[in-house]
């Protein structure tokens, strides 16, 4: 029979800590060619406002596809600018399993991924966390990056400020008045936002610092200045964010590694060094998020 998981229900059966640790693994397999994934293929609907994404990926127990709207348009009309579902099968029979919402596994699978991400990147001391964005992925990304550092302070920015006032507020942290005042000095800094031009600047980053940029992905869109780039940088597929990344593609930034390299023990960090963390989101992430739901709920 095929089960069906609503988005309340996803929410319930994911908990954070076996989530990071399924990204891990999920990625560690893909850098090491043990799945099928192609690149998503997003079909403009009306560029800069609304896209159509579809997202396959085959792993040895599972395989799946995540069929996945993006309307950055939609931002503060109360509609949400992510849509998504998965449909969930086995690998070695083609037996369907599950069909559920895929709005949640994006939300928390991003997250998750830079909680890992951090985990091996930042400075083990990090205390400090910036927020650049206050929208579904700030707040994520403040749940599970908790759950890797023990942050004494914590800082939000919005291009929006009533957004970040209202954020912070209802989380009893620090809304900046400015992207630099939130950035100068933080330990880990996020940015998810749909910015077309640069928030970020190099110039403003402590040495050492890590950064976790999972917004605007889009080839022409950047979130992230050249001097930012120039940093130790690890990406989720060189594939992925040399055709989706305008932080990547306009910035002519090298790829140090695919996070998944760094998860295996293949590749790390120099000692010290300022690292960024580059995601745009692939499939074989929503797959097993989606799994760990589904036998969660069986």
């Amino acid at each position: 029979m095929v089960v069906y998981l609503d988005a309340e229900t996803v929410r319930r059966r994911l908990d954070w800590d076996p989530l990071i640790a399924a990204m891990e693994d999920a990625l560690a397999a893909f850098s090491g060619g043990e799945t099928i994934q192609p690149v998503r293929q997003m079909l403009p609907i009306e560029e800069g406002r609304r896209y159509l994404g579809v997202m396959p990926a085959v792993t040895p127990a599972v395989m799946g596809a995540k069929l996945v709207s993006f309307y950055p348009g939609n931002a503060g009309s109360g509609v949400a600018t992510h849509h998504a579902l998965i449909a969930l099968f086995r690998t070695d029979t083609g037996a369907p399993l599950a069909v559920m919402d895929g709005t949640v596994i994006t939300e928390m699978r991003t997250a998750a991924v830079s909680a890992a991400a951090t985990r091996h990147l930042a400075r083990a001391d990090a205390r400090v966390l910036a927020l650049l964005g206050s929208g579904v992925q700030a707040a994520a990304h403040l749940e599970a990056l908790k759950r890797v550092r023990d942050f004494t302070e914590v800082r939000v920015w919005s291009r929006t400020p009533a957004h970040a006032r209202s954020f912070a507020e209802r989380r009893a942290i620090r809304a900046t008045a400015t992207a630099a005042a939130a950035v100068r000095g933080a330990d880990v800094v996020v940015t998810a936002t749909s910015a077309v031009t640069p928030i970020l600047e190099g110039a403003w980053l402590k040495p050492g610092a890590h950064v976790n940029a999972v917004g605007s992905p889009r080839p022409n869109w950047r979130e992230l200045d050249d001097a930012a780039m120039a940093n130790w940088l690890a990406v989720d597929s060189r594939a992925a964010v040399t055709a989706e990344a305008g932080d990547v593609i306009l910035s002519n930034a090298r790829i140090c590694a695919e996070i998944g390299e760094v998860f295996a023990g293949r590749v790390a960090a120099p000692a010290d060094a300022t690292t960024v963390f580059k995601s745009v989101g692939i499939a074989v992430e929503d797959i097993a998020a989606a799994r760990l739901a589904y036998e969660s709920a069986l």
